[in-house]
């Protein structure tokens, strides 16, 4: 066969063209959903208004979605698949503690908790550095007013003798331990562990909604919702520079050790109340990433106003506990006669300042829905400041005035 001559190669038909890789970005423009008008929108990062076509996609998802490619789009639905894959691989759950009939998915043990699968997004929730140091100033405003709080109202009470808070808030509630009044915590903390929820409102302002003091959840979960997310999108994790959790975690447990006097060498250990509590993936996911013992108020015993847990070799020394049971549950001897979760002689332990409890007993009051009204006037009489987070706007009905 003889060959073509180059005059004679216009003649050939023309090969059609590859398709195009579809644009990434516009695929997720058409794809979002327009916000109801007034509303903040995450995805454009600003408010619809009516009449107006809805913004496009804020700058952080135009490089989030920029790094997945035309490849990384279309593959979101088997991102999706194996989330929920790993999800179930790892156990992770929330037991729901219901006589009702399982959910689909769910798997029912006799007429105990429910183990729900742990409820995980694909896309994550993303936060511009300069608007996270705003939410973070906010927080940690709120995490020193409520340690004055709590020193105060265990100490001289002087927030309640000026009437910044009601004393019959307080003092009436069943979660303040009257036994816990005069002492103070072993290393001067009283809360090491603090978790807030917050809510965005219609102009994009962050809110505080509630906190919680006593035993707050939160932070297994959001190691494990970071390593599954992670695993599906690196490139984006990688180009965005997305803060990294692990060094938090490390000062995390560094900071509880330097609390008690035995400093590096002290033996930390997470009170669970046992496998049938709603979160308990999530203690022991906890306590295996940060390498400490995961325990049950009957590995405990104390001993001269020291926690010791029971091994095979002895009592081992035990200088803090990272808690997950709630207060009036915590010492039998003290407080709930009928406790099997708790540790008989634990707050005489704490009131000796032998061993650390994260957080302190009796916090369990701060999140009285009935104190979010007092917030901004403690603030500002105690730090001369504004809340830099404001609260929901509330009315406690003790208040003559809401009357």
């Amino acid at each position: 066969m003889s060959e073509l001559t180059p005059s004679q190669w216009s003649l050939l038909p023309d090969e059609p063209d590859a398709p195009a890789a579809p644009d990434p970005l516009a695929q997720a423009a058409s794809a979002a959903m327009r916000s109801r008008d007034g509303h903040f929108y995450e995805l454009t990062g600003e408010v619809n208004h009516p009449g107006e076509p809805q913004p496009g996609l804020a700058a952080r998802w135009r490089r989030f979605f920029e790094a997945g490619g035309a490849a990384g789009w279309q593959e979101l639905s088997a991102k999706a698949l194996r989330v929920q894959r790993r999800v179930q691989e790892d156990g992770a759950s929330y037991n729901v503690h219901s006589d009702g009939p399982p959910l689909p998915g769910e798997e029912a043990h006799g007429r105990g908790p429910l183990a729900r699968h742990w409820p995980l997004e694909l896309l994550p929730m993303l936060i511009e550095p300069d608007e996270w140091r705003g939410i973070e100033a906010g927080i940690r405003q709120r995490a020193r007013l409520l340690e004055a709080v709590m020193a105060d109202t265990y100490g001289e009470r002087k927030l309640l003798h000026d009437g910044l808070l009601p004393a019959s808030l307080v003092l009436a509630h069943p979660q303040y331990l009257r036994a816990m009044h005069g002492s103070a915590p072993a290393g001067g903390v009283h809360l090491q562990v603090l978790a807030f929820d917050l809510t965005r409102c219609a102009d994009g302002q962050w809110w505080v909604v509630g906190q919680r003091t006593q035993a707050a959840s939160g932070l297994g979960y959001v190691l494990e919702n970071r390593l599954i997310i992670a695993q599906q999108f690196p490139e984006a994790f990688r180009q965005m520079a997305v803060q990294r959790l692990a060094a938090s975690y490390r000062d995390f447990i560094r900071t509880l050790m330097k609390l008690s006097p035995a400093g590096e060498r002290s033996r930390v250990a997470l009170l669970t109340p046992g496998p049938r509590n709603e979160t308990y993936f999530e203690q022991a996911f906890l306590a295996r990433y940060l390498g400490i013992t995961l325990v049950e108020g009957a590995d405990l015993t104390v001993r001269a106003d020291k926690v010791y847990l029971k091994t095979l070799a002895g009592l081992e020394r035990v200088h803090v506990l990272l808690r997950r049971v709630d207060d009036t549950w915590l010492d039998p001897l003290e407080l709930r006669p009928d406790s099997i979760l708790g540790v008989p002689g634990l707050l005489q332990a704490a009131r000796a300042g032998e061993v650390v409890i994260a957080n302190a007993p009796g916090a369990g009051w701060l999140e009285s829905p009935g104190l979010t009204a007092f917030w901004p006037g403690v603030a500002e009489s105690l730090f001369g400041e504004e809340l830099e987070l404001p609260s929901i706007q509330s009315w406690w009905c003790g208040e003559e005035s809401a009357w």
